[in-house]
């Protein structure tokens, strides 16, 4: 075999090893960084399926359930009547949105202890987010959109 030839070969080969290296490290970090949305219905009718698989649950804050430490946090969601606990032990402190009858989002995995670990937290408040009530009043007037629309709207209390 030539020179040459054998230069070849080792440039083949070392290409060969980087590429599925890449290709391994590409699957595995496909495989960690996937989760399944579920119930918490579903949550606790998988079996041992749950254990194994990171997972995101949701539904709302059961109020009163919240207990802080720090940026640890342990409550309980609740979804159609079913609850689940939470320890969430997460680098940064749950947001700001993060409180009794929020909508939370936990993503972690499931622990044979009947806990459910995560290690991320998404929250908005329902009532932030929820239409105003009437009241059962007649309907009101359509609030201007913008600060334009509402100088150039008529006040009852200017004088005609």
């Amino acid at each position: 075999m030539s020179q040459e030839t054998s230069k070849y070969l080792k440039f083949g080969g070392a290409t060969l090893v980087i590429l599925l290296s890449l290709g391994y490290l590409a699957y595995t970090g496909v495989q960690e960084s996937k989760s399944y949305y579920v119930t918490i219905k579903e949550l606790q009718g998988m079996g041992d399926g749950a254990y194994s698989k990171r997972l995101r649950v949701a539904g709302n804050v059961q109020p009163g359930s919240i207990k802080r430490s720090g940026t640890h946090v342990d409550f309980l969601l609740v979804e159609q009547g079913q609850t689940l606990q939470v320890s969430y032990s997460g680098s940064e402190p749950p947001p700001d949105t993060f409180k009794d009858n929020s909508q939370a989002l936990a993503d972690g995995k499931f622990g044979r202890d009947g806990v459910f670990h995560a290690n991320a937290l998404q929250a908005k408040c329902a009532s932030k987010y929820a239409p105003q009530q009437n009241g059962g009043q007649g309907a009101t007037p359509e609030a201007p959109k913008s600060m334009t629309e509402y100088q150039s709207r008529p006040s009852a209390a200017t004088p005609n």
